[in-house]
């Protein structure tokens, strides 16, 4: 069963068009990944999706309720975790879920058992006293995932739900999200940059400029670049790229002086490559591809140099809004 669908989804502000007709659906139980650079147009599609932004045109429903014909039981039926910490920090953390449980009107004899249900499963129970200003980064994390499972919504979405927290700290927000995905059967609507923690979605859509250039699963998307990635550097790169292109008929390029290619079966390749090329090898490496490779191979970029264009169309972005 899809528990969210949209069509064509489209996000103006002025004269910028910061979405751009996206299309998908999410099955119920499915943590589904939308992956893409700052300013890629994932926050305003989540925002649609939770109907804190009207759509310009297009159609989404989440749960089987319209984002913009039934706002009430849209919000009814899913969590949000957004990007920016959204707790108050003078109060604790059992204020902070009692809070939003009355605003949701969740009866006190269903609210109480479920608060400390989510504060053991996040391992916050005996913090529950505490103050979030005395919280770490990954505790308010976790208070926030909590906080927006406490009314059993059938979708959370997550908005960069590790940002700005360290590796270890956003390995075991990983180990929660997984959790609750079996003990909830909630489907996980997540929104990131980060290549590594994508990996952990079913299906991942990846959205440039406002457009999903690819949907499919990790294993399928990895596929799609064309096999292994073999990484060469030789005493002389500039030969070894005319080499490349025309003796092997490959598509090699090049960053930060090491050469890379794709290639079918990179393990039956590389003994007859190393044994063959004409140029001394300095260094050879073969692996599987990555979430960075597909993204070059789709947009002719590497979203780490996305990042830095995408500042701009959010300052313009930024600029719109204030119109």
């Amino acid at each position: 069963m899809d528990v969210i669908e949209a069509s064509n989804l489209v996000k103006r502000f002025g004269e910028l068009e910061a979405v751009k007709g996206v299309s998908f659906s999410v099955k119920e139980g499915e943590i589904f990944g939308f992956l893409g650079p700052n300013g890629a147009g994932k926050t305003t599609t989540i925002n649609m999706l939770c109907t804190l932004l009207k759509p310009t045109d297009g159609q989404a429903k989440v749960n089987g309720y319209d984002v913009i014909k039934e706002r009430s039981q849209v919000r009814q039926s899913i969590g949000l975790v957004f990007q920016e910490p959204s707790l108050d920090d003078y109060l604790t953390a059992e204020q902070n879920l009692r809070f939003h449980g009355y605003a949701y009107g969740i009866p006190k004899n269903v609210l109480e058992p479920r608060l400390k249900e989510l504060l053991e499963m996040m391992e916050l129970w005996d913090r529950r006293k505490g103050k979030i200003n005395t919280y770490s980064g990954g505790m308010k994390r976790r208070l926030e995932i909590a906080r927006g499972l406490l009314h059993h919504p059938r979708v959370l979405f997550l908005d960069e739900p590790t940002l700005g927290l360290d590796p270890q700290t956003r390995r075991r927000i990983w180990d929660y999200i997984h959790d609750l995905r079996k003990r909830e059967n909630l489907a996980i609507f997540m929104t990131t940059h980060y290549m590594d923690e994508a990996e952990n979605c079913d299906r991942i859509a990846i959205i440039d400029y406002g457009r999903t250039v690819a949907l499919d699963t990790l294993e399928k998307l990895k596929d799609g670049v064309g096999g292994d990635v073999i990484s060469v550097k030789t005493e002389d790169n500039e030969e070894a790229m005319r080499l490349l292109e025309g003796q092997y008929k490959l598509k090699p390029g090049i960053e930060n002086g090491i050469i890379s290619f794709t290639v079918p079966h990179g393990e039956e390749f590389l003994p007859k490559f190393v044994s063959g090329f004409p140029l001394r090898l300095l260094s050879i490496g073969l692996r599987r591809p990555t979430l960075e490779d597909v993204f070059l191979k789709l947009t002719g970029r590497n979203i780490r140099e996305q990042e830095v264009d995408s500042m701009q169309q959010m300052k313009n972005m930024a600029r719109m809004r204030g119109h």
